[in-house]
């Protein structure tokens, strides 16, 4: 493994013991269903039959006998017992301390991001979720009310800002690569300055797999790293950026469709300097921009040693010597990969 690779994430403590201790209660809770029932069907027979037995007493002095419990509820109770869904589906245990991989969940996903999401809302205190791995109507209304409650927007959808907010995205900064900061005065392969953020050649960190062929600008959001690759799959340079908090910019296959100068934000509180759009919005356009200033004071929104960090609105802000590499390598037309 070299220096660039990232350390796979151990997969979630199960808990075979407990899993065990389930699946006795449960075979005992069956067990125990089987003998009420031959119980039941003993004192219920008729007298009829070829062999001799002992009539019925009339059906005043009968002892009353309780009523066999519904299948459906013996079965759910046999299955939460087990740790199970009435369908039979065993459910994994879930550690308290979770996090999930998806960048989205929305109602009807399942899987094991989903399990976790609901552990984190029932640590959270809403009670009403069920871990199920579902993503189900109680848990869109639970994750609606930590929007409310929580000051976010509200659309019942878990991405970054919900997850954080639970207490179930990873920490970021574990799949950024940070690369040293090269000589003052170093240069990339087109004689541009580096900055303190940004490589070149064999000493960037490689390009993505399946991010495409060709002259392109790859863009990684989960690392907040940029690639400038020529057209013989040659690492021109590549650094870090500040992405967008909200995961609005659109994985796949984009193309430069417009440039300015300078831009100002769609709240027309920041400037942006160098703008290369490459994603249309509602309300505006997503580009790689230099670090954004504020139209008030001309105070930068940001230090480049804060890149890396998510702390956009959408855009990929760049430190100002990779914003001008860029200007000059992306025109309209280039291809940009979003991963």
């Amino acid at each position: 493994m070299n220096a660039y690779e990232l350390r796979a994430r151990r997969p979630l403590p199960t808990a075979p013991r407990g899993r065990e201790a389930r699946l006795t209660v449960a075979v005992v809770a069956g067990t125990l269903l089987a003998l009420v029932g031959v119980a039941v069907v003993g004192a219920t027979r008729d007298s009829g039959g070829d062999q001799g037995t002992i009539a019925s007493p009339p059906a005043a002095l009968a002892a009353p006998v309780a009523a066999a419990p519904p299948a459906t509820t013996v079965a759910a109770a046999v299955a939460a017992a087990a740790g199970m869904s009435t369908d039979g589906d065993l459910v994994e245990a879930v550690a308290e301390d979770c996090v999930i991989s998806s960048e989205r969940l929305a109602l009807t996903d399942t899987g094991a991001d989903v399990s976790c999401l609901q552990q984190g809302l029932i640590n959270a205190g809403f009670t009403s979720v069920t871990v199920t791995g579902t993503f189900d109507t109680a848990t869109y209304g639970a994750v609606e009310q930590l929007q409310t409650e929580r000051h976010l927007f509200v659309d019942g959808i878990v991405g970054r800002e919900t997850a954080m907010s639970v207490g179930v995205w990873p920490d970021e900064q574990s799949f950024v690569v940070r690369t040293p900061a090269p000589p003052a005065g170093a240069t990339d392969s087109w004689g541009m300055e580096l900055s303190s953020v940004s490589s070149t050649g064999a000493d960037a960190p490689p390009v993505p797999a399946d991010s495409g062929s060709g002259k392109r600008v790859v863009y990684e959001r989960k690392g907040q790293r940029v690639w400038a690759v020529d057209e013989d799959e040659q690492v021109v340079r590549s650094w870090l950026v500040s992405g967008s908090k909200y995961g609005n910019e659109a994985p796949g296959v984009h193309e430069v469709y417009s440039r300015s100068e300078w831009s100002t934000a769609w709240n027309g509180q920041a400037k942006l300097p160098l703008m290369i759009r490459y994603q249309k919005t509602d309300i505006g356009a997503i580009g790689f921009h230099g670090i954004p200033t504020h139209v008030s004071d001309g105070s930068a929104y940001q230090t480049e040693a804060e890149l890396g960090t998510r702390l956009s609105g959408g855009c990929q802000r760049q430190a100002n010597p990779d914003a001008a590499f860029l200007w000059a390598f992306a025109p309209v037309g280039t291809t940009v990969v979003v991963i």
